[in-house]
């Protein structure tokens, strides 16, 4: 059975990943997909492909932060996270900065955080509540 800190957890989780995510989504509201179209195109996939990021960084992010069909959301964006590392970040897959951190830890805390919140569900403090569907 569930706590309210165990809830509380859940939600302060579900909204620094939704809400990071959907800062890169807003971003690409303004500023389009046409870089991104390009590297799935070096890669050998379609450019129209490259519109599905608004699914992984606009609407995946708000329903995590609402708490709807959160399980969901969250698959999409760690599947956009793989992507993204997939076609921007390969090269420093296995680097470290100056500093000694991992050169993907940004992309990786976004990956790791939405596989840890599609494990975990949405929690009480959602709209879908702790039983709601895909919660």
């Amino acid at each position: 059975m569930a706590t309210p800190s165990d809830d509380i957890g859940k939600l302060v989780l579900r909204l620094a990943v939704g809400v990071l995510m959907l800062l890169h989504g807003i971003f690409k509201i303004g500023s389009g997909v046409g870089g991104i179209a390009g590297m799935l195109q070096g890669a050998g996939l379609p450019a129209f492909l490259a519109y599905g990021v608004y699914v992984g960084e606009v609407l995946a992010p708000l329903l995590l932060i609402i708490g709807a069909w959160t399980r969901l959301a969250a698959v999409v964006i760690a599947v956009n996270m793989v992507v993204a590392i997939a076609l921007a970040h390969a090269s420093q897959l296995m680097s470290l900065t100056p500093q000694g951190g991992w050169a993907l830890e940004l992309q990786g805390l976004y990956l790791f955080g939405a596989i840890a919140i599609a494990l975990l569900g949405a929690g009480g403090l959602s709209v879908a509540g702790a039983n709601g569907r895909c919660n």
